[in-house]
């Protein structure tokens, strides 16, 4: 190992103090078997000096040591005089210097003077102690090199090493980025700290521009508190820095070029954000305090979860702001954000990722305590869901509600620990220094664009009220609100310090808050930078998808020339590709399904209908984490090289200049997985965006994103989304986990026309259904029941001209020519699978006075469609509903009314009963036996017993 090697290796590894006692097991560990120790370490000791010309299991460890330390440290003499024994006391000084430095980057954070209310409890740090590492007040003013350090010299006394370490990582900034394995990000994070010691020296000009967002930020709170007492607001006293921060973050982004910011946060200085920073004229804000809605329609939702958008002008040009729209689900809306920021990326073709920033604001409590934050974390630099870093910001409380002690809100020292996880660089800030938190604002803009990586801010502040404005927090925070009654306010310090260094006089700092008031009460737009007249091609356009009716059948027909020359180009494999057998022999089937020598299969239909949609322009994006080739082996989308591993995917390649189709395994996560597919198909209008579950109950794992967005969003706030929802779903007597999607969730769900809910029988109906959700200008969630079983059915087929013509069917007729209607006294209605079931037994007992019909959407529910169905039985007497699923699950309790309806209009004497598996608390029974007895019970009372 060279000696830079060596020099790197020792830098980044943190063997020193009490971290020696790791060189010497180690050591101990290759004496004994060299094989036992990591490969790069063995390597080191392998080139140590040998005591004696041998090394044996007694050699001592301290000349070793010396001697490994200083081979890492000096570049002056040859390694093979640098004998132990040579060693002089100041060299073995230099190492301990070292080693001191080194401990303030690792652990300088813990001593920093973060808490703005001088609360927080810290445990001694030894390693920052002089004497720790062998060094005293004596050394004080030796000199040391210190050419590993970026304090503008190569050697000052001591005494100047620690002040400069000290004010670099222990004063109003604690970093902590030690844990991330890259020395280059390392690297870069020391030298933009150290070389100004955290403290950058500000002009006049910037220093006033810092107070004047202070003091909006603290204006608009008082107007609000004076005006409109005791209504909730979640207003920002005591983190009124989050302006200025969030100013500086918007500009900086603006320099580099990037032309979107999407930004998500909870409740605690929305209104604030919407006022200071988008610009959202004051006097709409008032009328909603006042009661006014602004929603044409719908319920609308509270101020505070309220999103909003607008146009500033940056330095490096015009920028577009998106404010998400949030439920107090908190961290739900960080995935939702990055969704929405990789549409808007992939739209602008923005494969650097610098384009459009994410930047997800949070609560302390909820980052530390909402499994959503890990999961999104997770998926941050995976290739479905990468977006080139996001830029997280954490208004640190310091208490969740009324819970504050750390052990229990907590198992970590720090709210932020999550996030090391993906080793992002994390800067704690002391909020009541707001120049220190712009500059931790310019560090973290610069290392996202620099390094693409996720980084974290954490705003140590306070509340200066309770959890909302009619919250007492004395009741269970005595002490802390002691002190934050006798703190004065953050901005109140700034002045004074700004008047102090003679930057401005007092009379101006009135002046400046009486100006904003003045604009306050004008109702005028308070941001400067706003953009009057916006860019609008910075705007995602809707326009064509905005108070579409609700309609049904839909032309989505294709050519059959057309469709065959389509399905023949997306099963071709490039030459010398081989496939794994039963995957070829698919792909093979599928050229002769294309000749129309074989019925065409589930599989085939989807992909057709994905081809023919990208023919016609629109990017088809598919997500979820079997869904490249299919949970159930039935889609193949990408195919993989058996001799070398790599992929094809042959409708990516359908022809020049085509849209994107992408299909991504995802990781194993429904909730911010979903969430973020929500997010991108609010942000992409015209493509199909599908999210497919493995099995269809794993969404119960995202319930909050269906509850909170998907059914929702539209109807509070006016978001339009068109996200299709694969859930397989299915009774084979697989037992009661993956059996059902819980149909009668989304049903329950269904209101104003607020989603789809289909539940395809062919692979005819599935092609049709994904292309009427796309060539239809309604935007409108698609739940979908998919199906497991008829994947490969030998009656689930279709042939290449029911696909060629016609449109998805909502309501399926009989279909058997050997049924006369007139004859048939009895209609079975159902959805799903158990049509086949139906459809076997009806022939097993030769029962032709049976007709089965089909609802293919459950809602919005098709009534004329099936009254026209049943009005052509002229001699029905009875009517019955057939489900697989227990009677309190599946369509029957929500949909009867619906049927009922129906059936009143063919005629008042019609009777609707129930024939399916009684009431249970499990959605399928566990074994096979058992399920078979339940089939065949309800089979029979569907058609054969009379009602």
């Amino acid at each position: 190992m060279q000696n830079g090697t060596m020099e790197e290796l020792w830098s980044t590894s943190h063997l020193s103090g009490g971290n020696q006692t790791y060189l010497d097991e180690m050591y101990e560990a290759y004496l004994a078997d060299p094989n036992s120790v990591p490969e790069q370490w063995r390597s080191v000791f392998d080139k140590l000096p040998n005591i004696n010309d041998q090394v044996t299991t007694d050699t001592p460890h301290a000349p070793v040591r010396d001697h490994f330390l200083l081979l890492g440290k000096s570049k002056k003499v040859a390694a093979d005089t640098l004998a132990p024994s040579l060693v002089s006391d100041h060299e073995r000084k230099q190492v301990r210097v070292h080693q001191l430095a080194t401990a303030y980057r690792f652990r300088g954070h813990q001593i920093a003077k973060l808490d703005p209310l001088g609360l927080f409890e810290r445990e001694p740090v030894p390693d920052l102690d002089m004497q720790y590492h062998g060094l005293s007040k004596a050394d004080e003013d030796t000199v040391f090199q210190c050419g590993n350090l970026y304090i503008g010299k190569s050697e000052a006394p001591l005494k100047e090493i620690v002040s400069a370490m000290e004010q670099t990582y222990c004063s109003s900034i604690g970093a902590e980025f030690t844990h991330i394995v890259n020395t280059a990000e390392r690297r870069w994070i020391e030298q933009r700290m150290e070389s100004v010691r955290s403290h950058p020296e500000y002009s006049p000009e910037a220093r006033k521009h810092i107070l004047e967002r202070l003091t909006a930020s603290e204006g608009l709170e008082k107007f609000l508190g004076s005006k409109y007492p005791g209504t909730k607001r979640f207003g920002l006293e005591g983190g009124e820095t989050l302006i200025p921060l969030m100013d500086e973050l918007i500009q900086r982004c603006g320099s580099y070029g990037t032309k979107e910011i999407v930004i998500g946060m909870a409740h605690r200085g929305r209104l604030n954000m919407l006022v200071n920073i988008l610009g959202k004229n004051p006097a709409e804000l008032f009328e909603e305090f006042e009661g006014k809605s602004f929603l044409s329609q719908g319920s609308g939702d509270v101020k505070y979860h309220q999103g909003f958008s607008s146009n500033v002008m940056t330095a490096g040009g015009e920028v577009h702001l998106a404010l998400a729209f949030n439920p107090s689900h908190l961290e739900i809306s960080a995935p939702v954000v990055v969704g929405s920021v990789r549409a808007r990326q992939d739209r602008r073709k923005d494969h650097v990722r610098d384009q459009v920033v994410p930047v997800n604001i949070h609560g302390d409590a909820a980052f530390a305590g909402q499994g959503v934050v890990m999961e999104t974390f997770q998926a941050s630099q995976t290739r479905a869901y990468r977006t080139g870093g996001t830029i997280h910001v954490i208004i640190n409380n310091q208490v969740g509600f009324t819970t504050s002690k750390r052990e229990d809100a907590r198992s970590t020292e720090y709210c932020t620990d999550i996030a090391k996880m993906v080793q992002a660089p994390i800067f704690h800030v002391n909020g009541d220094d707001p120049e220190a938190v712009v500059f931790v604002t310019q560090l973290a803009v610069d290392y996202r664009q620099q390094f693409k990586k996720d980084v974290v801010i954490d705003l140590v502040c306070y509340r200066r009220r309770g959890h909302n404005e009619a919250d007492e927090p004395a009741m269970t925070q005595p002490m802390m609100y002691q002190a934050i009654r006798s703190r004065k306010s953050s901005v109140g310090m700034y002045a004074d310090r700004l008047v102090e260094d003679g930057v401005l006089a007092g009379e101006d700092i009135k002046s400046m808050a009486d100006e904003y008031r003045d604009l306050l009460d004008s109702g005028e737009h308070v941001v400067k930078s706003l953009v009057k007249e916006p860019n609008k091609s910075l705007f995602v356009d809707w326009s064509p998808y905005l108070n579409q009716p609700v309609v049904d059948h839909h032309d989505t027909s294709w050519p059959l020339k057309d469709l065959q020359e389509l399905a023949n180009a997306m099963n071709q494999v490039p030459e010398g590709f081989p496939l794994q057998r039963q995957v070829n022999k698919i792909i093979e089937d599928r050229k002769k399904m294309a000749k129309g020598a074989l019925p065409v299969n589930w599989g085939m239909a989807e992909m057709l209908a994905y081809a023919t949609l990208l023919k016609e322009g629109h990017p088809v994006r598919m997500t979820g984490q079997d869904s490249g080739r299919g949970t159930f082996v039935h889609r193949h989308a990408v195919l993989h090289n058996q001799k070398d591993g790599s992929t094809y995917t042959p409708l990516a390649h359908l022809y020049e200049d085509q849209p994107s189709f992408e299909v991504y395994d995802s990781f194993l996560s429904e909730e911010a997985v979903l969430a973020f597919e929500y997010g991108y198909s609010t942000t992409a209008p015209s493509g199909l965006v599908l999210w497919e579950a493995q099995f269809g109950d794993f969404a119960n794992g995202a319930q909050v994103v269906i509850d909170q967005f998907i059914t929702s969003g539209e109807h509070k706030w006016g978001r339009l989304c068109g996200l299709v929802m694969l859930l397989p779903h299915g009774y084979e007597g697989q037992g009661p986990e993956h059996s059902s999607a819980r149909l009668e969730r989304f049903l329950q769900l269904c209101a104003e026309q607020n989603i789809q809910v289909c539940v395809p029988t062919t692979p005819a109906q599935v092609y049709h259904m994904l292309r009427r959700q796309v060539r239809r200008n309604l935007r409108k969630p698609l739940v979908v029941m998919s199906p497991k079983s008829l994947l490969r059915h030998k009656d689930a087929v279709s042939s290449l001209e029911d696909l060629a013509k016609g449109s998805f069917q909502t309501v399926i007729d009989e279909t058997d020519a050997n049924i006369d209607k007139k004859k048939v006294d009895r209609v079975v209605l159902c959805s799903g699978k158990v049509y086949y079931d139906l459809l076997e037994k009806r022939r097993k007992e030769d029962a032709n006075n049976v007709a089965l019909v089909r609802i293919e959407q459950l809602y919005p529910f098709p009534e004329e469609t099936l009254y026209e169905a049943i009005s052509g039985y002229p001699n029905l007497k009875d009517v019955v509903w057939c489900q697989e699923e227990p009677m309190n699950q599946g369509a029957w309790y929500s949909s009867q009314h619906h049927m009922r309806k129906v059936l009143g209009r063919v005629n008042p004497d019609l009777h609707l009963s129930y024939a399916g598996r009684e009431a249970s608390a499990a959605p399928a029974a566990g074994y096979m036996s058992l399920h078979l007895e339940q089939l065949e019970k309800f089979l029979n009372e569907a058609i054969l017993l009379a009602q």
